[in-house]
């Protein structure tokens, strides 16, 4: 998949943000609730004091923090690997795909949350990364089933959005979808997401959002109207 974006499909249904401002590099950086030194690629200016606290209401792998506005993901492997190999990766460049990928998605509008940075570090054989983004406030879908009645228009205006500018995220599942106070959806992770042009990325999309709603027991109404 690539990293560089084709141009936005003419009906675009978002609003586009202002590009946001190349990152700052810090060697030996500390990272609130993660012990060590990091190599930070951070937004200029931004302000990591205070104590890492875990996110407990985040979905997904764990350990999940939080300092201040900003959110600390480490990357962590799922499925049967994760019981060998919890979060060490051959090189950082997963890591940084994800934040271009993301800051891209930012720029275009995509109901998301704003991308920080990003850090990683050598460890033993392979590598740690984190990624840093910008706090928002709301419930995880799974959580809100009956009390967002407009999420699926939403869901379907996000996905024809993305299945028509040809990206691919393999993690947007309902429990990176999250619901802010206002009732809009915001999405999350967009790890190993890139583009990917070409024909039934909706119905792919629907297709891992609906095994996603399944498992986590979603009124059957709920999954038929996606």
């Amino acid at each position: 998949m690539r990293l560089q974006p084709p141009p936005l499909p003419p009906s675009w249904p978002y609003a586009l943000r202002d590009p946001l401002p190349a990152p700052e590099s810090v060697a030996g950086a500390e990272l609130p609730g993660l012990p060590g030194r990091w190599r930070l690629e951070r937004a200029p200016g931004l302000d990591l004091g205070g104590a890492g606290t875990d996110l407990g209401e985040a979905f997904g792998r764990g350990g999940v923090l939080r300092a201040g506005d900003v959110v600390l993901r480490p990357y962590r492997r799922g499925g049967l690997v994760r019981h060998l190999n919890r979060g060490l990766y051959a090189g950082p460049g997963r890591f940084r795909r994800e934040y271009l990928v993301h800051r891209a998605l930012w720029a275009a509008g995509v109901p998301t949350v704003e991308p920080l940075g990003w850090a990683h570090r050598r460890r033993g054989w392979g590598w740690e990364g984190v990624c840093l983004t910008r706090h928002a406030e709301g419930l995880p879908w799974p959580r809100a089933w009956d009390r967002a009645p407009e999420v699926p228009g939403q869901l379907r205006t996000l996905l024809e959005a993305l299945s028509a500018w040809g990206l691919w995220s393999p993690d947007l599942n309902a429990t990176n979808i999250l619901v802010a106070p206002s009732g809009m959806i915001v999405a999350l992770d967009w790890d190993r997401a890139g583009w990917a042009p070409g024909p039934g990325l909706m119905a792919r999309y629907r297709e891992r959002l609906g095994r996603s709603l399944v498992k986590l027991g979603a009124p059957p109404s709920l999954i038929s109207s996606l």
